[in-house]
């Protein structure tokens, strides 16, 4: 797993090596650096992209992170990533995602990430691989503030409403093409900035989890097809299959006659 931040890769990195089982974590600063395409396919499986405080490299960070998508390789995004949203907030100079924005699974409410209580909406909870083993999840103030784009699948809703007064999808996904992108919608690096139990807390390790368990997958929510298996026919079709075999047999006997 790659984790692409301008701050806190490391610690994210660190943090979720020690709490999520499964999975090799390796930190990338994109702060001043916009890492190649082919550093990414060849070095990692899923990458997960957020920043706290915009940076002028985002638009050139989202482009490669899209063409990345575009292979077929799984995309996870997480708070502040709203912040640089060319639909973000004013008050933050967002710079834009660039062709990221066209596949990314939400939009911000136009106010982004709302510095205020988050809790999941258990009501709203999809069974799905996303929502496995998570029942609750919170933030004190660093999630939400995303609108769901046409398209995109919303397994789970924060309780509260967003500042448009939609629903603030928490756990969503997006696939276009070959790119499938997941939104996790509180900040990856919680652990950094804030305190376990008080500042957030629930279910926060396993959403995470889940999240690169179902990129790895491929955005699959059941097993991929064999694709040496001979497809099962319809009733329909099984009934005209048996009635040209019984056709094609008494054209037989008759030509022998």
């Amino acid at each position: 797993m790659g984790i692409l931040s301008n701050n806190h890769a490391a610690e994210t990195a660190t943090d979720f090596s020690a709490k999520i089982p499964g999975h090799t974590f390796t930190a990338v600063d994109v702060a001043t650096t916009v890492p190649t395409l082919t550093s990414l396919t060849t070095n990692f499986d899923v990458v997960l992209l957020f920043e706290d405080g915009t940076f002028a490299n985002a638009p050139l960070v989202g482009n490669v992170i899209a063409s990345y998508a575009n292979t077929g390789r799984v995309v996870v995004i997480g708070t502040f990533y709203d912040q640089d949203r060319s639909d973000g907030p004013p008050a933050f100079s967002p710079n834009g995602w660039g062709a990221l924005e066209s596949i990314d699974p939400n939009t911000t409410d136009g106010v982004g990430t709302a510095y205020s209580p988050r809790t999941l909406d258990p009501a709203s909870i999809a069974a799905h691989p996303l929502t496995a083993g998570v029942t609750t999840l919170f933030s004190d103030k660093w999630a939400g503030g995303n609108q769901a784009k046409v398209g995109t699948t919303v397994v789970a809703n924060w309780l509260q409403r967003n500042a448009k007064s939609n629903p603030d999808p928490a756990i969503a996904y997006r696939v276009t093409g070959a790119a499938c992108v997941i939104h996790i919608a509180i900040a990856p690096d919680y652990p950094t900035i804030g305190v376990a139990g008080t500042d957030f807390g629930g279910d926060f390790y396993r959403a995470w989890r889940n999240a690169f368990d179902f990129g790895v997958a491929g955005c699959r929510t059941g097993p991929a097809a064999d694709p040496t298996a001979i497809p099962a026919l319809s009733p329909l079709a099984l009934a005209l299959t048996a009635l040209l075999l019984v056709c094609g047999g008494l054209a037989r006997r008759s030509i022998r006659r």
